[in-house]
């Protein structure tokens, strides 16, 4: 039952840290470094409360991890994401299965594409100069909590 309360409340961190980087993304364009660090720390601790074993299940979330961190650091690289947006989705990827992860790219994926229109739109609206910057971190953010919530709140699946 305690195990059970932890995962609870380690799965309810991250929503609030979340929550917050979809906010410092949406204000000032930025997700700090020291917040995806915080997700990327507490996800052993989620591991340990949910029972996975040492081998082969760690060691199986930290390679999704860093395979995560280096798909999108191709896109990083490619000027496509920002380096935070690269390692919030990294430290999120750390907390789920990669079956669960791949929905959630999925989900961030068009979600991305659907605040892409929404600011080019606005942009061109207001005639702004200058390359249009999208703060993907909420798509990232949206995406993490909306699998978050069906893994922890739909108890119908």
């Amino acid at each position: 039952m305690y195990g059970d309360l932890l995962v609870y409340g380690l799965a309810g961190g991250l929503a609030i840290a979340l929550l917050h980087a979809a906010y410092t993304d949406l204000k000032r364009r930025e997700i700090e470094n020291w917040l995806c660090a915080g997700i990327a720390l507490a996800a052993p601790l989620f591991w340990w409360a949910s029972g996975l074993s040492p081998w082969p299940d760690m060691a199986i979330q930290l390679g999704v991890g860093l395979a995560t961190f280096g798909l999108f650091a191709i896109f990083f690289a490619m000027g496509a994401m920002g380096g935070g947006d690269v390692k919030l989705l990294a430290a999120i990827a750390l907390w789920l299965p990669w079956q669960v992860l791949v929905v959630l790219i999925v989900i961030m994926s068009i979600l991305g594409g659907l605040l892409t229109l929404v600011m080019a739109i606005e942009h061109r609206i207001r005639r702004r100069k200058g390359q249009l910057e999208v703060p993907y971190g909420v798509a990232i953010a949206l995406a993490g909590l909306w699998v978050l919530g069906e893994r922890y709140l739909n108890h119908f699946i």
